[in-house]
Order: C-alpha cells, then sequence, then structure tokens
C-alpha cells in the first residue's frame, strides 16, 4: 500500500487525479484542502479528509507523518506554504514530492506573476527531497491524454496541456515513484 497525500486537494488538477486514483487498490489517498466541501464529493470512498490549511504547520506535519508521497497543488503564500510543507516532510521522514509550478519559471527576465512559483520551485529543488517539478502550459479542458515533456534547461514547448493530460502524468508518477526524481519538467500538448 501506497500513502499519497494531496495538499490542495480541492484545485481542478487534484480532484481529478483523486478521481483517477480512487480505483487502484494499492494507493492509500489522504486528502488535504482548506475547504473540503470544495472537493466535488462529500467523503470520497476509501479516502482520508483533512480540512487544514498548509500555513498552519502543526496539523500539517500531522496530516503528512505516514505519507510516502506528497503531491503539492496550492495556490496562495506558495513559498510560505512549500517551506512548510518541505519541513514536516523532514521532520516526519517523508522524502518523495510531486510540485504543480508554471510555465516559464526559469525565464529571464522573470515575469512578476512568475515569482510565487519559482520561489516554490526553488524551495523544493533545494530540499534534499526526492523531488519532481512539473511546469505545465495553460490548461484546456479538452477530454484527451495528449502531452510531451521537456527537461529543465531545454527550451519549454507548446502553449496548452489538458487537465486531463497533466492529471495522467502526475498519476503515472505517483504509480512510478522512481521516474523522474530530482527532475523540473515542463509539459504540453505536442504542436500546440
Amino acid at each position: 500500500m501506497t500513502n499519497v497525500m494531496i495538499i490542495g486537494a480541492s484545485g481542478n488538477i487534484a480532484r481529478r487525479v483523486t478521481d483517477m486514483l480512487l480505483d487502484r487498490s494499492a494507493i492509500q489517498l489522504t486528502l488535504f484542502a482548506r475547504n473540503t466541501h470544495r472537493l466535488g464529493k462529500k467523503n470520497p470512498s476509501g479516502a482520508r479528509v483533512i480540512e487544514g490549511d498548509a500555513l498552519q504547520y502543526d496539523g500539517l506535519r500531522d496530516a503528512i507523518a505516514g505519507q510516502d508521497i506528497v503531491y503539492i497543488n496550492l495556490a496562495g503564500d506558495l513559498e510560505a506554504m512549500v517551506k512548510n510543507v518541505v519541513r514536516a516532510m523532514r521532520e516526519t521522514g517523508v522524502h518523495r514530492v510531486i510540485l504543480i509550478s508554471s510555465i516559464g519559471i526559469y525565464d529571464k527576465p522573470l515575469r512578476p506573476v512568475l515569482k510565487p512559483y519559482r520561489a516554490a520551485a526553488d524551495v523544493i529543488e533545494t530540499s534534499g527531497l526526492d523531488y519532481t517539478v512539473l511546469r505545465p502550459t495553460w490548461f484546456t479542458s479538452v477530454d484527451e491524454v495528449d502531452y510531451e515533456i521537456t527537461h529543465k534547461g531545454e527550451p519549454e514547448k507548446g502553449s496548452v496541456v489538458s487537465q486531463k493530460s497533466l492529471a495522467a502524468f502526475i498519476v503515472k508518477i505517483i504509480e512510478h515513484p522512481e521516474k523522474y526524481v530530482g527532475e523540473s519538467l515542463g509539459i504540453n500538448k505536442p504542436g500546440s
């Protein structure tokens, strides 16, 4: 059994990941959200649901304890929240983390709107944890799984990616946590 925690579980991508993982008997999900009523399902069958705030350290640490993989899908004060997650993971001995960031975070000059995403990625990349940072292009709601990835240092490609594609790739990493460790990956629809 792999214990997977989704922090920011009420987000669109996180809900898609949840839906894809709920039928996997080898996965035990913990859904962590500020407002659990936004999860879309009152209590997803088989998932542990925790209402909490990533800025409130003690509750976050308690929720992370015992997890195998933490997937961060947050908005807001990203740097402070990610620092709390990293601290909690270190204190509880959890090593595998996946962070959703944004396309363009390594551009120079960095656009002001991307500074929080870059700061969060910097915290993860220097954390000493087994991380994967994902840098998706703009989301679409198209019902398809069609994506390609680029590695840090390669030119980013494309302009869009479906939410379903991003969720499918996150599930792939969760199911094979040994892959993409220590990588920052762009993800887009080929030819977009």
